[in-house]
């Protein structure tokens, strides 16, 4: 279980683990828009974590989908890539 405040929500239940739940969880669960007077979020249907619009295109996109398909599925692959993505920023800056 974890904590949160009222203004603020988490994007996967392991806010502090690094894994692919993030994109697991887009293709799974519920997103609605939440009803309240801060920023445009969604929220799952538990109203426990939130996305983003821009987290939501993703799985709106064809060409992005099949990213997150893939890396919702295989987890080794998704290492992998985020590896070689962070190498490449880290040495060009």
């Amino acid at each position: 279980m974890f904590v949160m405040n009222m203004c603020c929500k988490n994007i996967t239940p392991t806010p502090t683990m690094f894994n692919n739940l993030y994109f697991s969880l887009l293709n799974t669960a519920s997103w609605t828009k939440r009803e309240w007077k801060g920023p445009y979020q969604y929220e799952d249907g538990g109203k426990t974590l939130m996305m983003l619009p821009t987290d939501l295109v993703l799985i709106q996109d064809a060409k992005f989908k099949k990213f997150v398909n893939i890396y919702a599925k295989d987890s080794p692959k998704f290492f992998k890539d985020f590896a070689k993505s962070f190498q490449k920023l880290e040495e060009l800056g």
